[in-house]
């Protein structure tokens, strides 16, 4: 079990077995036994943590997840096809998933409705579907439950926008819970030192791409929402290693320089594990909390890992070539989370 032992010590959230590895053979892509996938067997176990005002076990558990990409695509899948995942998830009834326009919605919901399941399995599932942004807002409807997971590339300002999803979509006194899934990059150190929640993060006029990160924070916890910093997000055909050893271009930094990761469904599973607790009474509503597989590893051993999986070993692709400088990077103590 992960405890929140030095700031949180009142709050004990148990994780589920894992269920299988990633196709990486490498250390750093497997399933971590510090940050194990939610959900499989046996259910995921929320005990003590203070309480939360508006808790309703009995009332309809509905989710718009905002910016249905590769994390919020899982997180909708792993809520509508694990039955256990529904039944520690109160009553939900309905997930919708949100995104700026239409071009990825056939994609979506074959991802998430899974139509190998056997018919009785398929009627037990909540309804999804899948709408753009401006379709949703015009049903001037809110939801118990909000998960904005959309990258702030998509806008012209980040925190203006997250502000609106609050105030437009979330049921503030339904006694959910509004998520936002933001990065470990806003911290400030890269000596190679190890960093939490109270860590100091970037000053956001002097680093203006991050700064839009940290600026969307404070809103975010301003208004009471819970703020989930991501390590580096990767599927086997996706992250840094993807791009090192397929661009053939020197990678910039030190191949000794600290990494530390996540995969996308131990990402999305983080965000139930916050929407559960809130909705158990468990005080999370404006706090932020650090999210991370538990082993960081470096940018050569990333490497080392991708090339023993035979999309990237078998004579494909070598190791890249790496800088000889540049910051050490930082090390991420989820303990907290």
């Amino acid at each position: 079990p992960l405890s929140s032992s030095f700031l949180n010590p009142s709050l004990s959230i148990r994780f589920a077995s894992p269920t299988k590895s990633s196709k990486f053979e490498g250390h750093c892509f497997k399933s971590s036994t510090k940050h194990r996938p939610l959900f499989s067997s046996p259910p995921l176990e929320i005990s003590g943590g203070g309480q939360d005002e508006g808790n309703d076990e009995e009332s309809e558990c509905d989710l718009v997840v905002v910016g249905c990409g590769v994390l919020g695509t899982s997180l909708c899948r792993q809520l509508v096809q694990n039955i256990q995942t529904r039944q520690q998830f109160l009553n939900i009834q309905s997930v919708v998933g949100v995104t700026g326009t239409t071009n990825n919605h056939a994609s979506i919901l074959e991802s998430v409705q899974n139509t190998d399941q056997s018919s009785s399995s398929v009627a037990q599932q909540p309804s999804f579907c899948v709408k753009t942004y401006d379709e949703i807002i015009s049903e001037k409807r809110t939801y118990k439950n909000v998960v904005f997971c959309a990258p702030p590339s998509k806008f012209d300002n980040y925190a203006e926008a997250l502000e609106n999803v609050m105030n437009d979509l979330w049921d503030q006194n339904a006694g959910g819970a509004f998520v936002f899934t933001s990065s470990g990059g806003v911290y400030e150190g890269k000596d190679g030192e190890t960093v939490n929640e109270n860590f100091p993060t970037i000053d956001p006029e002097k680093n203006p791409r991050q700064g839009r990160i940290v600026y969307a924070e404070r809103t975010c916890i301003a208004k009471k929402g819970t703020v989930l910093r991501l390590a580096g997000l990767y599927t086997l055909d996706r992250g840094a290693h993807n791009y090192w050893l397929t661009s053939g271009k020197t990678v910039q930094g030190r191949p000794s320089a600290f990494v530390n990761l996540l995969s996308y469904d131990d990402a999305a599973s983080a965000c139930i594990a916050a929407l559960v607790a809130a909705g158990r009474g468990v005080a999370v509503r404006g706090k932020t909390y650090l999210i991370s597989d538990g082993n960081p590893t470096t940018r050569e051993g990333i490497c080392q890992s991708a090339l023993k999986s035979k999309q990237y070993g078998d004579g494909k692709y070598t190791m890249p070539i790496f800088e000889n400088d540049g910051p050490l990077g930082k090390i991420y103590d989820g303990s907290f989370s």
